[in-house]
């Protein structure tokens, strides 16, 4: 029997897809249980898994035993990772 291609390509595409959005809930569920926020209010504010992930960065370092200044100099080094997670946070409490 022949294999089409197509469809298996529409069959891993869409595999992909749900697993995609399986993680997606998963690290929402996660970070809302280290916060205020709902799944739904993580998943709304950051829709892509790598913000989601970088959030979740952020919250380790805020949440660490580290001291004040150790904090803000690991949240400074990796500013240009963390700059679109706090610009969507202080907008939504802004």
């Amino acid at each position: 029997m022949p294999v089409n291609w197509d469809e298996f390509d529409n069959e891993v595409d869409s595999a992909i897809e749900r697993g995609a959005q399986t993680t997606d809930d998963q690290l929402a569920s996660r970070v809302s249980s280290l916060t205020r926020m709902t799944d739904e209010e993580i998943i709304e504010l950051f829709p892509e898994p790598g913000d989601v992930k970088k959030l979740g960065d952020l919250m380790k370092i805020v949440k660490s035993a580290e001291t004040q200044n150790t904090k803000i100099n690991n949240i400074v080094n990796n500013a240009e990772q963390f700059g679109g997670v706090v610009l969507t946070l202080l907008t939504k409490f802004a």
